[in-house]
């Protein structure tokens, strides 16, 4: 009798403490695993890892949570090292070898392309970290684009830019983009935009990707005396541009639009006072507008995770959105009670999620519902300054309106 009263006694010990202790749930089941490639060398080499300390960060706050459906989340990735051949083989070992349970995307057009067959065929719910107008060709009504670019992405890309060129009354452009698939679709929509508004192109050339010396294109560009000058080109192409512009007195009204890079943190500081005037496109900046629950949070955590490991130490272009379509993702599983992809997909389609980058709907073709691409101008920039982007006004919101912090300055002043 005394021993089964001890025995009831520790089965009720062993009960309070299950109840009251979070992790252990999330350390008992048979983890979730979640798979993807990650552009940790190559060209987005750098971007691919901020992102994926983005990623981590969100596995840490939900594992210690408890995990998703009372299972730990474990990351399985693989370096694509930004190269769209290697990717096919790496979501085909994810699927069939790894056996994930769920699957989200490379960070990057072109990466992100080549992953879109195999995943089709497995039937997966696919996440996608900035992709530029992916799912064009492919149509496939389980993926979902966290890049804010909106439901016609090439175009909404950049509509803010052009918006800007006609309320200011420009009237010639010059386009130019790197020959790669996502500087071509942003270009592409350039283009489409330009010849909506009437604007005259009087340029429109694409240029390797392996460029370094730009001042015979900016020379050729300069020529034609354009209003407006709009690039599609990835970070150093951006770097080489902004430099090129600087040392040649580029005399156009409006520079900017499509240039990967200027949201980095050291490619920022190292231009510095070169930004000046520039009209780019962005994601998330430091704006009373912008301040949405949970990110000052997460940059925090970020900013720490970063320091020392040759990464972005702001943070403010990528690991959010990193954060927030694993945030997507999580909020799926855990509003379905399931892993299945057909009861994902359903959900995700109808539903708005709460973000550290905002609220997010989807719409139809699995982008935003609504444009949130912003145009900002970069203004009193100084020389070898990273702090300086940590505060509201040097990064100045244009568009879109919703979110407006400024308004252009126009004409440029030095």
């Amino acid at each position: 009798m005394r021993f089964f009263k001890q025995l009831v006694l520790a089965i009720a010990a062993l009960a309070v403490v299950v109840a009251y202790s979070p992790q252990v749930s999330a350390q008992s089941g048979k983890p979730i695993k979640i798979g993807f490639s990650m552009a940790l060398t190559g060209v987005l080499g750098a971007g691919g890892k901020s992102a994926l300390i983005a990623m981590e960060i969100w596995r840490d706050d939900v594992n210690k949570k408890g995990g998703l459906l009372g299972r730990p989340v474990e990351l399985v990735y693989y370096d694509d090292a930004t190269t769209p051949a290697k990717v096919p083989a790496i979501y085909t070992k994810l699927l069939n070898v790894d056996k994930v349970d769920l699957v989200v995307s490379s960070y990057g057009t072109d990466v992100i392309a080549p992953a879109m067959p195999i995943v089709m065929r497995s039937g997966k719910v696919f996440l996608g970290l900035f992709g530029l107008d992916v799912n064009h060709k492919f149509k496939y009504d389980r993926y979902f684009q966290i890049m804010p670019a909106g439901p016609n992405p090439a175009q909404d890309w950049s509509r803010g830019f052009f918006d800007i060129a006609k309320e200011k009354g420009l009237k010639s452009v010059a386009i130019a983009g790197a020959d790669a698939e996502f500087a071509q679709n942003a270009v592409k929509g350039a283009r489409a935009n330009a010849k909506q508004d009437g604007l005259n192109i009087v340029y429109d050339k694409s240029f390797p990707p392996s460029t370094a010396d730009f001042t015979p294109i900016l020379r050729a560009i300069q020529a034609t005396n354009p209003d407006i000058i709009y690039f599609g080109s990835y970070p150093a192409n951006s770097v080489g541009i902004v430099k090129a512009a600087n040392e040649l007195g580029l005399k156009a009204k409006l520079v900017g639009g499509g240039m990967v890079g200027l949201q980095f943190a050291a490619i920022m500081k190292n231009l510095g006072p070169g930004l000046n005037n520039l009209v780019n496109y962005d994601f998330w900046v430091p704006a009373k507008t912008l301040k949405f629950p949970g990110i000052e949070e997460f940059l925090k955590k970020y900013q720490a995770a970063a320091a020392g490991k040759g990464v972005d130490l702001l943070g403010h272009y990528l690991p959010p959105w990193a954060y927030a379509y694993m945030q997507v993702l999580g909020q799926s599983v855990e509003a379905t009670k399931s892993l299945d992809d057909k009861k994902l997909a359903e959900y995700i389609h109808k539903t708005t999620f709460n973000t550290v980058v905002g609220p997010v709907k989807f719409g139809k073709n699995g982008e935003w519902a609504t444009s949130r691409a912003l145009m900002i101008q970069f203004r009193g920039i100084k020389a070898n300054n990273l702090d300086q982007f940590k505060m509201e006004g040097t990064r100045v919101v244009l568009k879109p309106d919703t979110v407006k912090s400024g308004d252009i300055m126009f004409p440029y002043k030095k």
